[in-house]
């Protein structure tokens, strides 16, 4: 039985990157929401030497995303799983935010945990955005309702959302708060999963030159001057990191965040504004 790699999000950018660095003899699987996109992006990786093959998924919705892992399951055993998919504050409103950045990190890590064995491990793609936010505005008894009253949790982070003025802040806060879950949320799942041999780990890029980040450019470019080399990160530097991160042989790398933002989160504590 083949080992099998999903990469949701995987029609493009880091996602995409990611595949191209995994071992070739893995099948990979890449999911989104455009079947064309996919089909061009298993299509390059198909050149490259790769088993690959495209199916869609809207990660906001359970179904949809069991339908995924079923899938996956049907052409080998599971190993990695990689969450990039996602959308940012100039993508879409505060909600569909939520829905897709948060609830659906719960939907990947639930119905593909079911299936995964010993071994395997779960990668999933937040964003330095986590770091951002001040503590008391953090509320871990809300993160918990993810799993048990997924309407109220909503709710209650588009109510906290609403404090900025202006509907870009408002996305951006929702999306801040969305990624801060998804760090949460990871760690959680790896102290649940860890007793079944499946690690989890997130990982959380900076600005990087892919068409979301490019499309959030203009209010992110604030942080290129306090990262290390005072550049936006490169789509493949965060695919190897991602596909590292995934490796089964990273087996004592769990319950973590790894920050890959070129040094912008801390950069502060270091450099001056020019």
């Amino acid at each position: 039985m083949k080992n099998v790699c999903v990469i949701t999000g995987g029609g493009s950018g880091m996602g995409l990157e990611a595949a191209k660095f995994m071992p070739k003899d893995k099948i990979i699987i890449i999911a989104g929401r455009t079947l064309a996109k996919l089909e061009n992006a298993v299509n390059e990786l198909k050149s490259l030497g790769f088993e690959a093959y495209a199916h869609t998924c809207d990660t906001s919705v359970r179904e949809s995303v069991k339908d995924l892992a079923e899938y996956a399951a049907s052409l080998g055993e599971i190993k990695n799983v990689i969450n990039s998919a996602g959308l940012s504050p100039n993508m879409a409103n505060q909600e569909k935010i939520l829905r897709v950045n948060a609830l659906g990190t719960v939907y990947i890590n639930q119905e593909f945990s079911k299936l995964m064995n010993a071994g395997s491990v779960i990668v999933d793609v937040a964003s330095n955005s986590a770091y951002i936010l001040p503590s008391f505005l953090i509320s871990k008894k809300t993160y918990t309702l993810a799993d048990t009253n997924e309407e109220l949790f909503v709710k209650k982070l588009i109510k906290k959302s609403n404090l900025p003025k202006g509907e870009y802040q408002r996305n951006g806060f929702a999306y801040a708060l969305s990624k801060n879950f998804v760090v949460w949320y990871a760690k959680k799942c790896a102290f649940e999963y860890g007793k079944k041999g499946i690690r989890v780990v997130s990982l959380s890029p900076g600005l990087i030159a892919t068409d979301m980040g490019n499309l959030e450019a203009k209010e992110g470019g604030a942080l290129i001057p306090f990262t290390a080399e005072e550049r936006m990160g490169k789509p493949e530097e965060l695919g190897y990191a991602l596909a590292t991160v995934a490796d089964e042989r990273n087996g004592y790398l769990a319950g973590v965040d790894i920050l890959c933002d070129g040094g912008s989160t801390y950069g502060k504590q270091f450099k001056k504004k020019k």
